[in-house]
């Protein structure tokens, strides 16, 4: 505990992911280290490798089940390990737009889901069980890096648009501490790196181009939402989440079928 506590005063960003840790997930806390609240943001990827990870061994020791057991079984487990926090802004958002631009944050705000939402959840959940079975034997690759990319695309949002409550809201602290793209990309930059490198050490090079590939999704997410928003807000960086992984698995999947 005592080599936790030193880390912790030695690397103040030590703060941040530990904010991140617990912020975008049910894991607990190691010992020793108290969790800031400023830029976790930057490391929500690295968040989320490890939910990605833990889905992906759950896909594998699921294996002998096939995928009738590993695709609900898999998906719960996402969701219960990120606490359902993104997966609810996406309903929220849903049921934000569906009202129109005069009650759209206060549609959002409210705490019932409405139509719009369970559909987008609805969808959500249907794309990726299709693109799963189409992924079957690639799925843990892919389940890791959709839920890398996935978190990338608030990034994007906080850095490409305005936030959508100027009185402040439960999310305003990311573009109050944002250091500008370069600073906030760059962990993610190096995980990139990493599992590319996991990658090809594993002699998995198809995983390191299609894995890339997840730019696109992270790009027009974000970019769709906040045009049609007219900004972004705390529930609108979790659709942004939800949507990415989705689309990224589903394009993983038709393109590994394509290429058949």
């Amino acid at each position: 505990m005592l080599a936790v506590a030193q880390a912790h005063r030695r690397c103040p960003w030590l703060a941040d992911l530990a904010g991140a840790w617990i912020f975008y997930s049910v894991f607990p806390l190691p010992p020793g280290i108290t969790p800031r609240f400023e830029r976790i943001a930057r490391f929500a990827p690295w968040v989320g490798a490890v939910i990605g990870a833990a889905e992906a061994l759950l896909w594998l020791g699921l294996a002998p089940a096939g995928p009738l057991a590993q695709i609900p079984l898999v998906l719960a487990l996402g969701i219960a390990l990120s606490g359902g926090l993104h997966l609810d802004g996406a309903m929220d958002t849903a049921d934000g737009l569906a009202a129109g631009p005069e009650r759209c944050l206060e549609a959002m705000d409210d705490s019932r889901v409405g139509a719009s939402g369970v559909q987008a959840f609805v969808l959500l959940v249907l794309l990726r069980v299709g693109a799963l079975a189409l992924l079957a034997p690639q799925a843990p690759a892919a389940l890791v890096g959709a839920s890398v990319w996935g978190r990338v695309a608030p990034l994007v949002a906080m850095q490409a648009f305005p936030y959508l409550r100027p009185q402040g809201g439960t999310a305003a602290f990311h573009r109050r501490h944002w250091r500008g793209w370069a600073r906030e990309l760059a962990p993610t930059l190096l995980l990139l790196g990493l599992l590319s490198g996991i990658a090809l050490g594993l002699g998995w090079p198809l995983w390191v181009g299609l894995g890339w590939g997840g730019l696109l999704p992270a790009l027009l997410v974000p970019w769709s939402l906040g045009r049609r928003l007219g900004g972004h807000s705390g529930d609108s960086y979790g659709a942004c989440v939800e949507w990415t992984q989705s689309l990224c698995l589903l394009l993983w999947g038709l393109l590994l079928l394509w290429g058949r």
